[in-house]
């Protein structure tokens, strides 16, 4: 999924919309003039026709970062730029009025056009994936693909091909802060802690709301070590936050953080289930502090928090 906030998806989506109609029109503007030999734009033929259409200048323009970087979004790029590459031999030769135009090149073109639209329909479903699996308040992702993605980590966990390492959120004392500054105040709280957290993650890193002011965070290709040590930043880092509640008032709040890797042995929901305990761990012996649930090294014992 898409490592964008809620707005930019939006933004993005309007925008890839409009590209995906300017990209049409051109589409059938140029097959008309290849058919008709109607007179052709002369932006068509120059090498940087690519950048020069609607849909290049959108592509080109300023697109979020994290969309920039996606391979879908650099393949429907190399696409891009090879369609109008052969669009320009096409239109070259239908302007000259004894040239035949290849069979060839016109299927190179048509297939182009059409390994295009796949690529950008592609990239769509996925910004309407990512979108609907938003929780709205907070930009972190919901359960609805929690689970899913879980599993798909846990499958590579299991073939041995890497490790991830899981963790359970919670803010202390939520509800005083409700109850205290009203639930407007405690969205605020919400909404910053997120926005921070994404911050310190890694992009394929990633953050659901589990539920309330509950959540889940997800660490592939990392062990316990590197993840406590991130945990220990971000926990340091939240409790020095403050969120402006008006214009007089700040709240501070801190978390207690339980983590556990998963284990190719039992399924996602067990990990989960172990996180929740060294969560609860960390909840019963202070809070704002993290425990891990590991596996014992005796067989006679299941594993145990540290």
């Amino acid at each position: 999924m898409l490592n964008i906030d809620r707005q930019e998806l939006q933004e993005a989506l309007q925008q890839l919309d409009q590209a995906i109609y300017n990209h049409n029109q051109w589409s059938k503007n140029l097959t008309r003039s290849i058919i008709c030999k109607l007179p052709y734009d002369n932006r068509d033929i120059k090498e940087d026709a690519h950048r020069q259409c609607r849909f290049g200048q959108w592509f080109y323009g300023n697109p979020p970062q994290a969309l920039r970087e996606h391979p879908a979004f650099v393949a429907i790029g190399a696409e891009h730029c090879r369609m109008h590459q052969l669009a320009a031999k096409l239109l070259l030769a239908a302007a000259q009025e004894k040239a035949s135009l290849s069979l060839q090149e016109y299927d190179d073109f048509s297939n182009a056009v059409d390994n295009l639209r796949l690529e950008i329909n592609s990239l769509k479903q996925e910004l309407v994936d990512s979108l609907n699996n938003r929780d709205p308040l907070t930009g972190a992702e919901n359960r609805t693909g929690m689970l899913t993605r879980l599993r798909e980590l846990h499958e590579l966990v299991k073939r041995g091909v890497q490790t991830c390492t899981i963790v359970l959120m919670d803010l202390d004392h939520f509800k005083a802060v409700n109850d205290t500054y009203g639930h407007p105040a405690g969205d605020q709280v919400l909404v910053a802690w997120v926005s921070y957290i994404k911050q310190n993650l890694r992009s394929y890193d990633r953050v659901y709301r589990y539920g309330g002011e509950e959540f889940l965070l997800s660490f592939p290709g990392t062990d316990l070590q590197i993840v406590q040590d991130i945990i220990e930043r971000i926990r340091k880092g939240l409790s020095a936050v403050a969120i402006g509640v008006d214009e007089t008032k700040t709240i501070m709040v801190t978390a207690s953080f339980g983590m556990t890797m998963l284990d190719p042995n039992v399924s996602v929901e067990e990990s989960i289930i172990r996180a929740d305990t060294a969560l609860y761990a960390a909840k019963k012996t202070g809070r704002n502090r993290s425990c891990t649930w590991v596996l014992s090294m005796s067989p006679n014992q299941n594993g145990g928090i540290h």
